[in-house]
């Protein structure tokens, strides 16, 4: 069903507006993908709060027209399906993820900072960890130190101890 002028309109305002909160943007062509697996992908792009919608190619050129993400127009041709997420690796972990699982969706590229990204880096960027993770193992490296630090002196405290007595 073809769309009017001012609904057009809104759809480029909504993309705009998420295009400004996002960080990464993935492409996917999905041509042959059923329903219901589709349903299954935007469910999890909901869990993992990253903007998942098939779009008209031309409204998210407008869109994306004088940001970062100008980069990905060339690349914006034939039935594709945009996810967006404001974590750096979201959006390219879901798609990624369902990919993996459904051969028919095939992952045709994506940007990141400004910069284009083609299917191997977006597979990339999908493979680093996440925030919290990369939070946790940095805590754990800032820690060991301290820790090695308590042992040796509670290692020299107990010798003391039993040298004492």
């Amino acid at each position: 069903m073809a769309l009017n002028l001012q609904e057009k309109q809104a759809v480029v305002a909504e993309v705009s507006a998420q295009v400004a909160q996002t960080q990464t943007i993935v492409v996917a062509e999905y041509r042959g993908v059923p329903v219901d697996q589709i349903t299954v992908l935007r469910a999890n792009a909901r869990k993992s709060g990253v903007y998942l919608r098939v779009l008209k190619n031309t409204l998210v050129r407008r869109a994306v027209q004088g940001t970062p993400f100008e980069v990905l127009a060339d690349k914006m041709v034939g039935p594709l399906l945009y996810s967006m997420s404001a974590d750096a690796v979201a959006a390219a972990k879901v798609v990624h993820e369902f990919a993996k699982t459904n051969d028919k969706l095939a992952i045709k590229g994506g940007a990141y900072n400004g910069k284009a990204l083609d299917k191997a880096e977006v597979v990339a960027l999908a493979s680093v960890p996440s925030k919290e993770v990369l939070l946790a193992q940095l805590l754990g490296v800032m820690k060991s130190p301290i820790t090695s630090m308590a042992v040796v002196l509670k290692a020299v405290a107990d010798q003391k101890a039993s040298a004492a007595a």
